[in-house]
């Protein structure tokens, strides 16, 4: 049986459909064309505790999610996702997307 946090970090299916919809079916970085499932880069990373939710999840084509994730540009990338988000909900806030136990 899967933990609770487990649970809330995990991107369901319905949550990755709706993000690629918002994205226009494209990478938020290169706004290259990819599949629904592409929809399943988290801004704040699971192992940080960030949640499988609309506002914390972003479509990204492979290179640029491996970027986002494990290189230096992540760094350059950050602002980018941010001013999307923040483009997007009008009381987006970072400390919204963590996973707290209570």
């Amino acid at each position: 049986m899967k933990s609770r946090r487990t649970k809330e970090l995990e991107i369901p299916k319905k949550i990755k459909l709706i993000v690629w919809e918002r994205d226009n079916h494209e990478c938020i970085f290169c706004h290259r064309y990819v599949e629904w499932n592409f929809a399943n880069s988290h801004y704040i990373k699971r192992s940080h505790g960030g949640l499988g939710i609309e506002q914390n999840i972003f479509t990204a084509c492979s290179r640029c999610h491996h970027d986002f994730d494990d290189t230096p540009k992540r760094k350059e990338m950050l602002p980018i996702a941010k001013r999307y988000f923040k483009s997007l909900y009008n009381n987006w806030n970072e400390k919204d997307l963590v996973y707290k136990k209570y």
